[in-house]
Order: structure tokens, then C-alpha cells, then sequence
């Protein structure tokens, strides 16, 4: 996520901001911030329309302690409000007008919508309500209505009648809109005549509501609807269904679901009814739901228009209560064996297993899940050996197929070598599931008999002279492990169809990737961290962010520029409690130190370049994990979102002006950056005036804070 330096933009007939600027208008509309990122510290509701001079001040003496700039922005983008005033003020207790700012529009009868734009910051905005006069608008709109059709000697409308309702707000804020309801029903949008073609008598209410609020009072309309002439003898035909959970015996278990069909090919089905047992017939207005324990009868009929009536007929069939819910955890338990010395570390290896039971109304173990030193969770089925030398963590925990997940539990024990050597593995991949390329096949990418990991085996990270060549050595793999058990042939035909897909070893895709950072001492000692914030290495080829300063920042890597690209890199979610990570990729932003456009070092990536953010929160800022931050939003629906504390691969694909974003192998972003693009919203410091960006530059992450704890690893390029 990154902070903006907006302000308000000067144009002819546009808000005018500044010290400077003209003679303030008769009517002044005041906003003020402090320290809250949550809402404003007062704002108006209501004004009225003309010449209004608007006041946005954030600074000490309205609250702000600790200098967070925040922004006064007029919402032009939603039909439902006004877009004629494009106001967007930056306010900052440091800044040269000691963060009071005044601009001067002109405001027109109806609905604003404001907001502050500084990302984190969403939930700061409200309406102002403009009236004509100077007075507040406090009249109701006035609402009529027509009924038309076709009519009969006594009034009654033959076939169908047609509802039209009219609404006027004269000299009001104008009318927002009408409503209307079938008799005793409930109000419903109107947004077009209302036909009603059931044979009967019938109501129809109606009201309008203005952009100020005002109810009119409630009005309706009643008239008759008949069928028309018909030698019609015919009833309708009838059918009903029961759905729902049964038991071994044919009962419904907790509910059963009576769904009635009618059709007639006559005059047509003028209404369905239904009744309980011996209970009087009621309307049928959609399936009937029976909750009730025991044996139930469900009568139905169907009359047309006509007035033939169908026989009764009936459905029978029995509930059975639900079973008592499970909410209870499973319990979980562990045990470590091998052979110890004497100082209690295992020799070579420890096997460790991990059990699980779900019994006192318990709906039954549906996982197990463990991970190793911190590591993603993975399916435990089979004991898991761990014979790398060192101290290790094992956390485990189990969830019943109620959904219940148990607190995950640990164990601790030391590893000491035998003179095994570790495992000799080509790679080191440890994702969930084999992903070749970007291509992901669905298989778990589960240890073999080799010690190292399906994905390790492949090597798609290799330079390969050929495809073909590339798919004959995933095939050897594949035969050997298909020998060994370690896949069956329905995941052999999975991983090899992904190897197919994946292009690797096609012309363009032979060069290999560089890693830029490992997490080692000498890999990190190449990047350079500035503004606020901090990463750390954790001794474990990982760095997290935000661990011991706070502040906005960045950690960027300036040995060189890169123009078309594909970085891949691993990132993971670690914000503490139930918050979510915020960071976000910088990429293609220039040489940041002594720029003549930015003297903030940290901020000439944010103005100039391209952040793919990182971002899973399901609330806050609008740009989620895999949008351009400011050009391309991209919602968490499609982005495939992990369990936080999942390692996710993530490639940032470039090549000119086009930007293809991959999360754990799947594309859930593509973002052309063409003339005619901007900024949403607009940035006055915005370089160049179509939104483009540079075709080269650096490569940096983001910090955002201490508490937007974010972890990367196996940061890697390759120019295409």
C-alpha cells in the first residue's frame, strides 16, 4: 500500500485551493482531521446551494500528534451522487500552510460524497446534503399513480392491469426515488409500470423519497382483475417434491422442503395454496420449509383463471430432529521416536507422529495438518522424519469435518548427524502442490524416496535447450516415482500435462533466473533499506518486514535496472492477531537518491513507478493482492487467497508496457499501461499526462509498519 501526495486541482470552473486564494464565499463548510484513521474529526451534514468556501485543516490544533497526512476528496465517480465539484486536498501538520488548506467551489441541490483517499484510511467519509434557498429541504416529494387497462361494464380490469406511478420534488433536492408494494407486501423498488395479471381484487401502495430524505405519505391504489372469456374446463396439473438430508430409515433429518408446481394450458395458473395437516389453505408463495419433528401431511391445489380449481392432493413424510452440532475441537496428540544420545537429541532422525480424535458428538476427523520450523501447514499422512541436524519445531493440528480446527499444539527436539548427509535435492521448493512453471497440476508435492520434494525433482528452474527435452526429463522422474508409489497414474498424467503447458525450454524461456536474495548475510548486504521500516533476516533464506522501527519504507535492490522482466518470489502473511500483511512489489522506478522531481527517497518508487500489491484483508483499501496500487484494482474473489501463514509464489510478469501478475500459478491480474491511462483518482505529481511509466528500472518491496508483517524469500529475476 503507499501514501499519496495529492492536492486540489485548479481548473476553470474547479474548487480553487490554497492561502491565496479569492475572497471566501458567504457560506463556509468546515472538515477537520486528528490522529483517528477511522473518520474525520467534524464534518458537515447539510448546506445550501451557491458560492461555498470549504476549509480542510489536520494539524495540531484539530488533533493530529503524530504528522499523518490526510486527504478531503469529492467522490465524481457514482451516479448516485453529484460529480460536478472535483475537490481532493492533501492536508499535512508539517506542510507550508501548517496543514489548514481553503477552496472555493460552487455547490449544487443535491447529494456529495467524500472520502479520504490516503490508503488505510477507507472508512473516513460521509454525505453532504445540498438544498436549494437557505433553508434545509424538509418538504416530502408528491407521488400519484394510473392504473390502465383493458375494462369491463363494472370497472374490472380484463386480463390484467397496468400500475403507473408518477413523483414531482418541486423546488426540493429533487426525487430519489420511488418505491411500491403488492398489498401487505413488502416495498420494492419502482423502476417501471407494475403488471398484475392474478385474477382477484388487489392493492398497490406507493411512496417517493427525495435526496434529503423526505417520505411522501403512503398512497394506493385497489381494482379488480377478471379472466377473460374462456371455454376453459379445465383445472390446472399439479405436482409437489420433498427434498432435503435423510436418515438410514427415509426420515428428513432437522428440516424436509415441500416444493408445488402448477401449469395449465388453458386460461394459466392463476395461484398455487397449500396446507399443513388439517390447517387452512394459505397462498403459496415459495417452497414450504417444515422444522417441526414427526409425521406431516402437505395438501396443495392450483386454480386458473378460468375458476376451475384442481383436486387436493398431498405429500406425507417424516422429521427427525437434527443431531446435537458439533463445536467441539478434536484432540490431538504427538509422539517423537528414534534413537537418542545422551544428551537427549535424536541420532540421524526423529519420526514423528501425530494423532487425532473427534468423539463426544464429534462429526469425525477430516485433516491433519503440521508444520516444520515455522513453515507452511501441510497433509500430514504419514509419520513425518526429520533427519536435517538442528533444533526443530513441529506444530500440528486436526479439524473435524464440522469445521472445527484444534489450537495447534508443538513439540520441540535436536536432530544431531549420524553421517547421513542431508539430501542432495536440485532444488529447494516447498510448496503445497507441484506447480511447473507457472502451471499448477493440483498434485501434493509430497517428500519421496529420495528425501527431496516432487517440485525439487523437476527442475523447471533450469535452463533447458529444448521443451522437448524439458518434458523427456520430468517423464524419467515421473516413471521412477510411479515405480516407487510415490504417485499414482492419474497424478503421473497430471504433473506431465503440466509440464506440457508450462513452455519451459521454448525459444525465449531458456534463460535461467538469477536469485537476488536468498536471505543470507552476503545476499541481503546487497539491498538497501530507506524511509521507515525495516526488514530482517531470519536465518532461514527469509526476511520479514516491520520487526523493529516503524514507518513507511522500502527495501530495494540497486546493482541494476531491469526493463522486460519476470520476477518470481515467495511471500507470506504474518501480521500478528486477525490484521492482514499490507506490502506490495516495486518495480521499474528510477534511481531514487538525489531525484529532482522527489527528494524522499522512498517515494520516488511510489510516484514512479509500479507497486503490485500484497494485500488479503477483506476489508480497508480497495486494492487487493494483485492489483497495480492506483491503476488496476483487482478484488480477492479471483486471486485464489491462502490460509495466512501460507508461503505464496508470486511472478510479476513485464514486457513493455504489459503487466501479467501470477499468485501460486494462476493469472489474476493483467494490466496494459497505455496512453490515455491515469491514476485513480488523479494525481497532480503524477509524471507525464497519459499515466505511463518508465520502460526500465528497479526492484523493491515494501514496509509498511510494525503491525503489516509480511515475510519474503527466493527473490529471483529473469529479463525476457
Amino acid at each position: 500500500m503507499v501514501v499519496l501526495g495529492l492536492q486540489a486541482l485548479p481548473a476553470a470552473g474547479q474548487p480553487r485551493a490554497g492561502a491565496g486564494a479569492e475572497a471566501a464565499a458567504a457560506q463556509v463548510l468546515t472538515w477537520t482531521a486528528g490522529d483517528d484513521i477511522t473518520k474525520y474529526a467534524s464534518a458537515p451534514t447539510t448546506a445550501v446551494a451557491g458560492p461555498t468556501t470549504i476549509v480542510f485543516e489536520n494539524s495540531a490544533a484539530t488533533g493530529n500528534t503524530t504528522g499523518m497526512p490526510h486527504t478531503l476528496t469529492f467522490d465524481t465517480s457514482d451516479v448516485e451522487y453529484n460529480d460536478d465539484v472535483q475537490l481532493n486536498i492533501l492536508a499535512n501538520p508539517n506542510d507550508d500552510q501548517g496543514g489548514r488548506h481553503t477552496a472555493e467551489v460552487t455547490l449544487t441541490p443535491g447529494r456529495y460524497r467524500y472520502h479520504c483517499t490516503i490508503p488505510g484510511h477507507g472508512q473516513m467519509q460521509g454525505t453532504l446534503i445540498v438544498t436549494e434557498g437557505t433553508g434545509e429541504d424538509t418538504t416530502a416529494p408528491e407521488a400519484s399513480a394510473h392504473v390502465s387497462g383493458t375494462q369491463n361494464a363494472q370497472g374490472e380490469y380484463v386480463g390484467s392491469a397496468s400500475v403507473a406511478v408518477h413523483a414531482t420534488d418541486e423546488g426540493g433536492s429533487g426525487v430519489d426515488r420511488v418505491e411500491y408494494a403488492l398489498g401487505d407486501g413488502a416495498w420494492q423498488p419502482y423502476t417501471a409500470p407494475v403488471v398484475v395479471d392474478q385474477v382477484g381484487d388487489h392493492t398497490v401502495r406507493y411512496r417517493a423519497l427525495d435526496k434529503a430524505g423526505n417520505v411522501s405519505a403512503e398512497k394506493s391504489v385497489t381494482f379488480t382483475v377478471v379472466a377473460p372469456q374462456s371455454d376453459d374446463t379445465t383445472p390446472p396439473e399439479t405436482s409437489a417434491t420433498v427434498s432435503g438430508d435423510k436418515d438410514a430409515d427415509g426420515a428428513y433429518i432437522g428440516m424436509a422442503t415441500v416444493t408445488v408446481s402448477a401449469s395449465d394450458t388453458g386460461s394459466g395458473v392463476n395461484g398455487v395454496e397449500y396446507a399443513l395437516g388439517d390447517g387452512a389453505w394459505q397462498p403459496y408463495t415459495a417452497p414450504v420449509m417444515v422444522h417441526e419433528p414427526g409425521g406431516h401431511t402437505v395438501r396443495y391445489r392450483a386454480t386458473d383463471k378460468a375458476g376451475n380449481v384442481a383436486p387436493a392432493k398431498d405429500v406425507r413424510f417424516t422429521v427427525v430432529p437434527a443431531p446435537e452440532d458439533d463445536t467441539t475441537a478434536p484432540v490431538t496428540g504427538v509422539t517423537v521416536e528414534g534413537t537418542k544420545n545422551s544428551s537427549g537429541a535424536y541420532v540421524g532422525n526423529a519420526k514423528v507422529t501425530v494423532t487425532a480424535t473427534d468423539e463426544h458428538h464429534g462429526s469425525g476427523i477430516d485433516r491433519i495438518e503440521y508444520s516444520i520450523d515455522a513453515g507452511p501447514y501441510l497433509a500430514y499422512t504419514a509419520p513425518v522424519v526429520v533427519d536435517r541436524a538442528g533444533t526443530h519445531t513441529l506444530a500440528y493440528r486436526a479439524t473435524d469435518k464440522a469445521g472445527n480446527t484444534s489450537a495447534a499444539r508443538t513439540v520441540t527436539f535436536t536432530v544431531v548427524s549420524s553421517q547421513v548427509p542431508a539430501p542432495n535435492c536440485p532444488e529447494f521448493d516447498e510448496r503445497l502442490t507441484v506447480i511447473v512453471g507457472t502451471v499448477d497440476s493440483g498434485v501434493p508435492n509430497r517428500l519421496t524416496n529420495s528425501r527431496c520434494r516432487i517440485n525439487e525433482l523437476i527442475e523447471d528452474e533450469k535452463e533447458w535447450t529444448s521443451h522437448a527435452l524439458f518434458v523427456k526429463h520430468v517423464t524419467s522422474v515421473l516413471d521412477k516415482l510411479l515405480k516407487e508409489g510415490v504417485v499414482d497414474q492419474r497424478e503421473y498424467r497430471a504433473i506431465r500435462k503440466a509440464a506440457r503447458q508450462s513452455g519451459i525450454g521454448e525459444p525465449g524461456q531458456t534463460e535461467g533466473y538469477r536469485t537476488i536474495l536468498d536471505g543470507s548475510p552476503e545476499s541481503f548486504a546487497k539491498w538497501q533499506q530507506v524511509g521507515g521500516g525495516s526488514f530482517a533476516p531470519n536465518g532461514d533464506g527469509s526476511i520479514t518486514s516491520g520487526t523493529s522501527r516503524p514507518g513507511l519504507g522500502m527495501l530495494w535492490f540497486p546493482e541494476r535496472k531491469y526493463g522486460d522482466f519476470s520476477l518470481k518470489l515467495q511471500w507470506r502473511d504474518d501480521a500478528p492477531g486477525t490484521g492482514n500483511a499490507n506490502s506490495g512489489v516495486f518495480v521499474r522506478f528510477p534511481w531514487i537518491h538525489d531525484h529532482p522531481e522527489e527528494p524522499r527517497p522512498e517515494w520516488a518508487a511510489i510516484k514512479f513507478g509500479h507497486e503490485i500489491q500484497v494485500f488479503d484483508s477483506p476489508t480497508g483499501d480497495m486494492y487487493k493482492t494483485g492489483s497495480v496500487y492506483g491503476f488496476d484494482r483487482v478484488g480477492l474473489a479471483g486471486a485464489g487467497v491462502t490460509q495466512k501463514g501460507t508461503w505464496n509464489d508470486y511472478e510479476i510478469r513485464v514486457v513493455d508496457q504489459h503487466y501479467s501478475v501470477y499468485r501460486n500459478g494462476v493469472l489474476i491480474n493483467e494490466f496494459e499501461n497505455t496512453g490515455g491511462q491515469v491514476f485513480e483518482p488523479p494525481r497532480s505529481d503524477d509524471p507525464g499526462t497519459d499515466g505511463r511509466r518508465f520502460a526500465s528500472g528497479y526492484i523493491g518491496l515494501q514496509v509498511h509498519g510494525t503491525t503489516d508483517v509480511v515475510s519474503y524469500r527466493d527473490v529471483r529475476i529473469k529479463e525476457l
